[in-house]
């Protein structure tokens, strides 16, 4: 088993522990990529429509431990090298898209909180985007005015009012506007607290309007109500910048089908109705969203996505999509299983990402790698249930157990009673009981 080029040992590590783990990595999955060709060359075309100055809404389906998660951060990869930011979250019962107690403003802040680019990729760029502005803004000035300091902040002037005055046009872009040129004055004269003060605004950390009065003068903030405006004027704002545009990943969609009060869950759909309808209505540009859930989070007629009939409507699988040949360019993406010949491609780069990781050599062979597939897709049901989490999982332990006991071989460690594949957790559920369906507190 060799490849063209080796991860780095912190790369391995991350890969490894994460997966061990059930999660998906943010960091190395070009060394473990398998499969999904046609999905991923589904959402690049939607990537290349936003750049271009158009909008796409995508939702990414399939069971726990199907790849929805890795979908999601493969893509977040792929877009980070096309020159677009990328903004990330999971949904929970703390982070909603709409709530009566800043559930909303909570995805926002850590949608902001993870904004990476191509150099950020481990998030918190959000001050290197606005230097970014703030540098370009002074070569320009600086191109212009050459070595007139006077003519410099008269120009310098004169572009802000005029940004002030192109974005006041869009829904609060007077307030976003406002800050950056807070933000650049505040470069200006080195004063980096009132920078600080500008990006926790950016970043919707202030609670109340008169803390943003006294500390930056400014009458608004960013609410559970319009959070989702803002990003869309940070999308153009990006593009103005340099950047091809913003991508929004929310993953866990599961967490909305899970609210027990039946009026929060479609006030919580609505509000994807309404991103929904400004991609496709071209009220939103240079930004593309991508979310992801379970079959039952989005498809069941009561308390999914397709509970709320406006966006059943516009969802809904056609007649002649099936497994095996799905519409790829409809709205909702539904992820095949990984076929066996793909599983055993992928196994065989975590053997060697292992061996990177622990300086060792496994030694198991094609034929080794080909009865563990044989194995994990012999169990009964695995044909229909099995996920490439649990076979992961498996195979992990497997090589973390052969690295201890070099005196082991795979198949005796297979056939024994040592070894027990993995199961799915009480997480996997998605079930809540009838009897508390519509109860709250």
């Amino acid at each position: 088993m060799t490849t063209e080029r080796k991860a780095p040992k912190r790369i391995a590590a991350t890969v490894i522990n994460s997966l061990k783990g059930g999660v998906v990595p943010r960091i190395g999955l070009p060394y473990i990529t398998v499969g999904r060709k046609n999905e991923i060359a589904a959402l690049l075309n939607d990537v290349d429509i936003v750049s271009e100055g158009g909008a796409s809404f995508r939702f990414i389906v399939g069971k726990y431990g199907s790849g929805k998660s890795f979908m999601l951060q493969t893509i977040r990869t792929y877009v980070m090298d096309r020159g677009f930011v990328v903004v990330d979250a999971d949904l929970s019962p703390e982070r909603r898209l709409q709530g009566t107690k800043g559930q909303g403003l909570a995805t926002y802040r850590e949608l902001l909180r993870n904004m990476s680019t191509r150099t950020r990729p481990e998030g918190g760029a959000i001050m290197l985007v606005l230097d970014r502005w703030v540098r370009s803004l002074n070569e320009e000035i600086r191109e212009t005015v050459k070595d007139n300091e006077a003519l410099f902040e008269e120009e310098a002037q004169r572009r802000l009012n005029a940004l002030m005055h192109t974005m006041n046009e869009l829904v609060h872009g007077y307030d976003f506007a406002e800050m950056l040129k807070i933000y650049y004055l505040a470069d200006r004269n080195q004063d980096e607290e009132k920078k600080a003060l500008a990006v926790k605004w950016f970043r919707g950390e202030y609670n109340t309007k008169s803390e943003a009065k006294s500390e930056l003068g400014v009458r608004n903030v960013i609410s559970d109500d319009d959070w989702y405006d803002y990003l869309k004027l940070f999308a153009l704002f990006l593009k103005e910048i340099g950047y091809s545009g913003l991508m929004i990943l929310i993953d866990e969609l599961v967490n909305i089908y899970k609210i027990p009060n039946a009026v929060t869950r479609q006030y919580n759909y609505e509000k994807i109705l309404t991103m929904y309808n400004d991609t496709m209505q071209g009220k939103a540009r240079y930004l593309g969203i991508i979310m992801s859930g379970t079959p039952q989070a989005v498809e069941d007629r009561r308390r999914g996505i397709y509970s709320y009939e406006a966006l059943r409507s516009r969802l809904a699988e056609g007649k002649f999509s099936r497994d095996g040949a799905r519409d790829l360019l409809a709205p909702v993406i539904r992820l095949e299983p990984l076929s066996a010949e793909e599983m055993l491609v992928l196994v065989g780069k975590l053997a060697e990402l292992h061996e990177r990781l622990y300086d060792y050599t496994c030694g198991l062979s094609d034929e080794d790698l080909a009865m563990f597939i044989k194995i994990e897709y012999g169990r009964i049901g695995a044909d229909s249930a099995i996920t490439p989490r649990e076979v992961i999982r498996d195979f992990i332990e497997l090589l973390d157990i052969l690295y201890q006991h070099p005196d082991m071989n795979m198949e005796q460690l297979l056939n024994s009673d040592e070894f027990s594949f993995a199961k799915g957790s009480l997480e996997d559920s998605e079930e809540v009981p009838d009897v508390f369906a519509e109860f709250t507190v």
